[in-house]
């Protein structure tokens, strides 16, 4: 197995040349060329779409981006070297943010993902790999936290129109959110009401006793970690 590309590395021409293969081959930029997973979420706001390439950049650079979200985080490996230098060069916001498509969202995600909408400069893209899981949370928290969007309809962000497979084991991050959804009813809370989740958050909400329970489907893991190998 090959070591992770270092900076110093991607500086070279040798470097360079693996970082592109990394993005285009390893990391199926190639197929994205084909299907191109990108979506409105709020009207000339926000968009959703999976790993850019630098060219990529640019084309939302002239759309009038100012800012791109990187829900990978900041793991050095060439795809991030490419996405850095494009940003920088094109004198766009390059926020590393990371989110998971295993795991029901942590109180710390949900606590600073409503701090980043707030705070960053719009319009601006997020993006994940391959534009289904990982997007699809964030979107939905963009419009129920920062949008006033009900949560459930909000919870449309996160379906197989855009590649999310709740069968899965990425169907942990439903099964957090219709948790909550379940005790709103419950105790009569309107699914708009941003406070009233924040409380729940600090005061029921168990991410990882939440992902012990969740059950995904044999057919769901198999089409989520070996057929589209998300990550």
């Amino acid at each position: 197995m090959a070591t992770p590309l270092t900076r110093d590395e991607f500086l070279t021409s040798a470097g360079r040349k693996r970082a592109w293969r990394e993005l285009m081959l390893g990391d199926h930029g190639v197929l994205r060329k084909i299907y191109d997973n990108t979506h409105e979420v709020s009207a000339e706001k926000l968009w959703r779409t999976y790993q850019p390439s630098p060219r990529d950049l640019a084309d939302w650079k002239k759309r009038g981006i100012r800012t791109v979200i990187n829900l990978r985080g900041d793991k050095p490996n060439g795809i991030l070297f490419l996405e850095e230098e494009a940003c920088k060069r094109l004198e766009l916001n390059l926020i590393n943010f990371r989110v998971y498509s295993r795991d029901a969202p942590s109180k710390e995600i949900l606590r600073n993902a409503r701090k980043m909408f707030s705070k960053i400069e719009y319009p601006a893209i997020m993006h994940c790999k391959s534009g289904a899981d990982r997007a699809g949370l964030m979107a939905t928290l963009f419009l129920f936290l920062h949008e006033g969007e009900a949560l459930d309809r909000a919870l449309d962000q996160l379906t197989f129109k855009y590649g999310h497979v709740k069968h899965g084991k990425t169907g942990v991050i439903d099964f957090a959110f219709d948790r909550y959804i379940a005790y709103a009813k419950d105790n009569n809370i309107s699914l708009s009401d941003v406070d009233a989740f924040f409380d729940w958050v600090e005061t029921e909400y168990d991410p990882e006793q939440t992902k012990k329970e969740f059950q995904p489907t044999p057919i769901g893991t198999l089409l989520t970690d070996i057929i589209l190998r998300r990550e």
